[in-house]
């Protein structure tokens, strides 16, 4: 290595550090998204399973809080450090496909400008750990290819489990990886090797836990996730969604460069054929799927998160590895220049938009009910209320509201949801007894919640109304209603809509 090649390898894990100790200054005073709250909730009862995902992100959240505590700053703590072996990984897979640390320090650092790192390890969900996975597996079979080692097929099942362990859109890396196989001829010779075969039970073994959860539990969270794919109606609205999403969840001009980087691979340029092939395939199988998808159904922007380390080495080709014509030079240097004081720019912008709203003048935003602000006020004075009535338990007829207020309220507070047992069948449920007297219920005030609380009490009163605010900006109203006198069961058991009426549901 030169010293111009060790000063720019340098250079760029400061840059990417200093992205990190931004990510973690923001998260410690950003609340919980209720998201976030409710895989926090997941953390304190670790299982194989639960059922919307798998459980990599509960041990995210819980080797974080172990550290840090229970704080907003605990719960994320580990998954922005993540971003640091993420880069590596992408760094390293880049140099490997195509040679320099050119190429690798852009590919890791615009990566790290897209708010699809910056926010997506930020607010933990699924889709961080299963973006960091990625680009593991991406690093292991770029050293297939380099070395033609069968060992380090060992290691993409391993990452391929991981990936499983965070979410089950990494079904798709089977694919992907299959056709990589069969359309580069040299490396077809894997195809009759022992090796893929043994990656691949190592990866089941990896995906083990979630596969005895799941049998335990009639299979809910595969028929829940799986049931996605189901196409009840057609429809056009959904698809013209998914380029402006991306546009901003890449960055705009590392969506320009990694536009440019795919039309590059595609029309072979940037690159030995059977790296251009591993980028492509990795990338056009989800991109293809979600493609169809969206032709039924809404695809949010963040599944699109396993193909970004991928997507950030396209783009690091497009500025450094493509012969362009002078007027695409001339794109692809000014969105390289400007790629990371955008990408910062609108990361920092979103955060202080989502916690204070300045930035749109105090309206409302897309932000504004997904991020608990106001939360911290507004379970001081719902605890306020708790103890003034004397409720031995806090009812919620959501999970979002359910997890805010386990987390905001004082820890060791009864808390449950009402409904949808089947989200919290991993803890264990109150002492009946104590579920036999008062209860407080906190909802946003509707004529179905009264009837429906009316017809499971015998006692209904409404006992305070409270807000939550954004600044001046009124994001919901809160009723807390008093219930005694349980006419059944507190808790409703009713089998999840996966299973159907009651009669063909599975038994507890």
């Amino acid at each position: 290595m030169t010293a111009s090649e060790a000063r720019l390898r340098r250079n760029t894990w400061l840059a990417i550090l200093a992205l990190v100790l931004i990510r973690l200054v923001s998260a410690a005073f950003t609340p919980l998204s209720f998201d976030e709250a409710y895989y926090w909730t997941w953390s304190k009862h670790l299982a194989g399973g639960y059922y919307d995902h798998p459980p990599m992100a509960a041990l995210v959240i819980r080797l974080g809080t172990m550290i840090a505590g229970d704080t907003e700053f605990g719960v994320r703590l580990i998954s922005i450090l993540l971003a640091l072996p993420m880069s590596w990984a992408v760094y390293e897979t880049a140099a490997i496909l195509f040679g320099g640390q050119r190429i690798a320090a852009t590919a890791a650092l615009l990566l790290n400008v897209t708010l699809m790192a910056a926010v997506g390890t930020m607010i933990v969900t699924p889709d961080a750990p299963l973006m960091i996975a990625s680009s593991f597996v991406l690093y292991g079979l770029a050293k297939v290819l380099s070395t033609g080692r069968g060992a380090w097929w060992l290691a993409v099942g391993g990452a391929v489990g991981l990936a499983l362990l965070s979410k089950y859109t990494a079904l798709f890396f089977g694919p992907a990886i299959l056709l990589w196989l069969v359309v580069v001829p040299k490396l077809r010779r894997w195809l009759i090797s022992p090796w893929p075969y043994l990656g691949g039970l190592v990866a089941l073994a990896v995906f083990s836990p979630v596969l005895s959860w799941n049998a335990d539990h009639h299979w809910v969270s595969f028929i829940k996730q799986l049931g996605r794919a189901r196409i009840e109606h057609w429809s056009l609205r959904y698809i013209a969604e998914i380029i402006p999403t991306q546009f901003l969840f890449a960055s705009p001009l590392v969506f320009i460069l990694g536009a440019m980087g795919l039309y590059a691979l595609l029309t072979r340029r940037g690159g030995a054929y059977a790296a251009r092939a591993l980028l492509n395939a990795f990338i056009w199988t989800i991109v293809l799927y979600f493609t169809w998808h969206s032709l039924h159904s809404r695809v949010e922007a963040n599944w699109f998160s396993p193909i970004y380390p991928a997507f950030a080495i396209v783009a690091a080709v497009a500025a450094h590895a493509v012969d362009w014509r002078e007027r695409s030079r001339r794109l692809a240097d000014v969105s390289l220049r400007w790629a990371a004081p955008v990408g910062i720019v609108m990361f920092v912008a979103l955060v202080v938009q989502a916690n204070t709203g300045v930035l749109t003048g105090f309206r409302r935003d897309a932000t504004v009910r997904s991020i608990g602000v106001g939360w911290t006020e507004l379970a001081r004075q719902i605890e306020a209320v708790r103890s003034r009535v004397g409720a031995a338990c806090v009812l919620a007829g959501d999970y979002g509201t359910t997890g805010w207020l386990m987390f905001y309220l004082p820890k060791g507070t009864c808390v449950l949801q009402r409904n949808e047992r089947i989200r919290w069948v991993n803890m264990p449920e109150p002492d009946p007894a104590r579920l036999g007297g008062k209860l407080l219920y906190v909802g946003e005030p509707s004529a179905a919640t009264h009837a429906m609380l009316t017809q499971n009490f015998s006692r209904v009163e409404k006992v305070a109304e409270l807000s939550r605010m954004r600044g001046p900006l009124l994001i919901e109203t809160y009723q807390l209603d008093l219930l005694e006198g349980a006419t059944g069961d507190v808790l409703d058991h009713s089998p999840p809509p996966e299973f159907g009426t009651s009669e063909t549901a599975p038994k507890r």
